[in-house]
């Protein structure tokens, strides 16, 4: 009979330090979900291809479905939960979002939005057709792209107009 190994994973989310046991065989979406509660994290394919479970890792994107709870040991681990002002304030880009009817249903956006930061953070100014292929690990079945699109865009602008 196989036994099941766990093991310690400390790391830092949305800002503080915590740790838990997990499954080796778990998945930073399971870690996630089930131990912290982050439900922006959805299981979408559970196989890296439509972006639902996108979270920030050490500043970078990744599917957190295909990316193992144990490798999160010792990062920095950033969810949509995260984005929030002290009060509960939306982020520029989650407002952005709201501004453009960039929602519908609203499973992939969170998984948008964290790659959305990442293109942000990156303080370059991309073209369109960039930021189109930089979003192109996503799906999304109802709202079509264009406005997911704008709104990423304008919250780009604005940002390098307010950096100066």
């Amino acid at each position: 009979m196989h036994e099941t190994q766990y093991k310690l994973v400390r790391c830092t989310l949305n800002g503080k330090r915590v740790e838990t046991m997990v499954d080796v065989r778990a998945s930073l979406t399971d870690m996630l979900r089930n131990d912290y509660r982050m439900t922006s994290v959805k299981k979408g394919c559970e196989v890296g291809e439509c972006g639902a479970c996108n979270v920030l890792i050490d500043g970078e994107c990744f599917n957190s479905c295909i990316y193992l709870a144990v490798w999160a040991d010792g990062k920095n681990i950033r969810t949509l939960e995260g984005l929030l002002g002290p009060d509960g304030e939306l982020s520029d880009i989650q407002q952005a979002f709201i501004d453009e009817t960039a929602v519908q249903c609203g499973f992939c956006t969170p998984g948008f939005i964290m790659t959305a930061v990442e293109i942000l953070e990156s303080g370059k100014e991309y073209t369109r057709d960039e930021l189109r292929k930089l979003l192109s690990g996503h799906l999304c079945r109802c709202t079509g792209y264009e406005n997911i699109l704008n709104a990423v865009e304008k919250t780009m602008k604005k940002r390098l107009v307010a950096k100066g």
